[in-house]
């Protein structure tokens, strides 16, 4: 009896199990970004539901009854979340993390010591609801395996960059609009042999294990001359290490703002990790470095090699995308949001560096396509809809209100998941952008409780919550996303 009781445990245990790993597998495996998002939202409900823990409560109250049937109590009670889990995941509604190694292995021991403690005269109706509890266990136990493993890549990742001495390394970093710029860059070199850091790449590990994959083919068989890195970090000395790794000649920075204070826990602190890229670089390299920055003069006094600062005139939004003057040469980007500018100046400044003319940049420009979702304007069923969906600062935050102010649309609609990570700023923040959205939207929807209270606050109106019940927006509407979505929630305003 008691090993059908396992089995069932097992089962019952699946999705909590599932459904936290895919959440830290999405924070990176990362404690401090775990604690921080947790920090902000309500997490029991988010691993658990309703279902799960009312199931569970009703069935561990029989167990404390005195009955010879309570054990068939507990059976029946995993019994019902078995069925409840496999209905979730044969309808695919199941998170479930990518199975790479880590995840496999840490979701494997999980089970096995789920399994171990179902063997102990516990109520087992109460084991799904400590799958979080045994998977940071499992983490724990892992984690000295796990940094030796991490070292070997990063080491091996160096080994294998110095043999392309005559790789010229492309860095760049900031609190935002990293990923536009090295998309920006990457089309303007398009006709250049060059090897470019995919969407999503940018932390140590990420990088390493990217690099050692695709370098040896690249360099040494297609002849590849030109590496383009995006760099993030969440704490000071990982770009540093990401710097070690691949050696760039390059630096560029686009924007020092307040993502991830709570990881860094001050502006300062913020400061120097994004210096950190300024100051890898050699005597002979070159720096470029976002000109409207407060923080400009102190990362060009930190910088060892000559930096560089661009500005434009006659800067202009159009329908079909930014309008700008380069001293005589005119630049037509598709590309929407002014605080694109300076992405489009630090990218022109340091192709112009590589040898290209300012006319033939130009030229490249006008046919760049933005990745989707970030800051992409398109139209869905009769809707004006701007996608700012792909990683959202407070900076992209107060430009689409600022882009959404000057549009036609009506009524004009802000659907947003909120902002993390932003420590003792959180709450100000908040009311700061509720408050500027005040005189702009007409309706505001978050997609939970998060810093939804704190927004409302500043708007001085009443906020929805996104629910089934939240109505769809007419057609002639304008729409704003801004943070982390599914498509799938976005249409479900759609009229």
């Amino acid at each position: 009896m008691r090993s059908i009781l396992v089995i069932f445990t097992l089962t019952a245990s699946l999705s909590p199990l599932l459904t936290f790993a895919h959440l830290w597998q999405l924070k990176e495996w990362r404690w401090d970004r775990l604690r921080e998002h947790f920090r902000h939202t309500g997490w029991f409900r988010q691993l658990f539901g309703i279902t799960r823990p009312s199931i569970v409560l009703f069935f561990l109250i029989s167990n404390f009854i005195p009955s010879p049937i309570s054990h068939i109590s507990s059976l029946t009670g995993l019994v019902v979340l078995s069925v409840v889990n496999s209905i979730q995941i044969i309808l695919h509604r199941q998170p479930c993390p990518v199975w790479t190694k880590k995840a496999i292995t840490l979701t494997i021991t999980s089970l096995l010591l789920t399994s171990l403690t179902a063997y102990l005269p516990l109520p087992l109706i109460f084991l799904p609801l400590l799958q979080p509890f045994f998977l940071v266990l499992s983490w724990t136990l892992f984690k000295p395996l796990d940094h030796i493993l991490k070292q070997r890549i990063l080491q091996r990742a160096k080994n294998l960059r110095s043999q392309f001495p005559h790789l010229t390394v492309i860095g760049i970093t900031g609190s935002a609009g990293k990923t536009t710029t090295k998309e920006l860059l990457a089309h303007i070199l398009d006709d250049k042999h060059l090897l470019v850091t995919p969407e999503h790449v940018n932390t140590e590990m990420g990088v390493a294990q990217w690099f050692i994959r695709n370098a040896e083919p690249a360099c040494r068989q297609a002849g590849v001359e030109l590496l383009i890195v995006e760099m993030g970090a969440y704490k000071k000395g990982e770009i540093r290490t990401l710097c070690d790794i691949v050696q760039p000649s390059i630096g560029i920075i686009t924007s020092i703002g307040t993502q991830h204070m709570a990881l860094f826990g001050s502006q300062k602190n913020l400061l120097d990790a994004k210096a950190e890229l300024i100051e890898s670089l050699p005597k002979n390299g070159h720096a470029f470095i976002n000109g409207d920055s407060p923080f400009s003069d102190t990362l060009t006094a930190r910088s060892p090699c000559p930096c560089t600062t661009i500005c434009a005139s006659q800067i202009e939004e159009k329908p079909d995308g930014l309008h700008f003057i380069l001293d005589t040469t005119s630049f037509d980007v598709p590309l929407h949001g002014l605080h694109n500018i300076t992405n489009i100046l630090l990218a022109v400044s340091t192709a112009e560096y590589l040898g290209l003319s300012r006319e033939r940049i130009a030229q490249r420009l006008r046919t760049f396509s933005p990745l989707s979702q970030t800051f992409t304007v398109r139209e869905e069923h009769g809707v004006a809809l701007l996608d700012n969906t792909h990683n959202l600062s407070p900076e992209s935050f107060r430009e689409s209100i600022r882009w959404a102010q000057s549009q036609q649309g009506s009524p004009k609609v802000l659907l947003t998941s909120g902002i993390i990570e932003l420590g003792h700023l959180q709450d100000a923040v908040h009311e700061d952008l509720g408050a500027a959205c005040a005189d702009v939207f007409g309706r505001v929807i978050f997609l939970d409780q998060r810093s939804a209270k704190h927004f409302a606050k500043g708007f001085g109106k009443d906020i929805e919550i996104l629910s089934s019940q939240t109505l769809s927006i007419p057609k002639g509407s304008l729409l704003v996303c801004n943070g982390r979505m599914t498509s799938q929630t976005i249409q479900k305003l759609l009229p």
